[in-house]
């Protein structure tokens, strides 16, 4: 499918991308180029980027957000100011920035690493108000591998 739903309004968008998951669903293989990320995003379980008639990437939608952007980085908002620098980390866990009422980190394996952190603020009596995964979507992979893709291709 070429752009399946270029052109449509949203419900019958809504109703291509309804059949389409159907038909995945039983057990069928549907290739679908697209710029429409955010569908891509929705329907697809691999992805490939292609530049130029050539591959650069492909794999499921976390592979290439991990692959492109590195490690998942989540941010805790606190209700009160709190110090951030007594918190005991675990190992493969950075912190990339602070404010009084929040902090930044980087996290290597979240399943592990994420209840110990939220242990640890609850043992200091962080009031914590959310812990959250920063956003990462296809659009921020595709726009880095294309700057990549692109700034070799100058250097050749």
């Amino acid at each position: 499918l070429d752009e399946p739903t270029s052109a449509m309004d949203p419900e019958s968008a809504r109703l291509v991308r309804d059949e389409i998951a159907r038909l995945k669903s039983s057990q069928r293989t549907i290739v679908i180029c697209s710029h429409n990320l955010t569908e891509v995003e929705a329907l697809a379980d691999k992805i490939a980027i292609i530049y130029r008639g050539r591959i650069l990437l492909q794999g499921t939608l976390e592979e290439l957000k991990k692959n492109v952007l590195g490690l998942p980085e989540y941010e805790v908002k606190l209700t009160d100011a709190w110090d951030s620098s007594r918190l005991e980390l675990p190992e493969g866990v950075e912190i990339l920035s602070r404010t009084a009422t929040s902090f930044k980190v980087r996290v290597d394996h979240p399943q592990e690493s994420n209840p110990q952190i939220l242990k640890s603020l609850s043992a200091t009596s962080a009031s914590v108000m959310a812990f959250q995964e920063e956003p990462r979507t296809l659009e921020q992979v595709y726009l880095k591998a294309m700057m990549e893709a692109k700034g070799h291709e100058n250097v050749q």
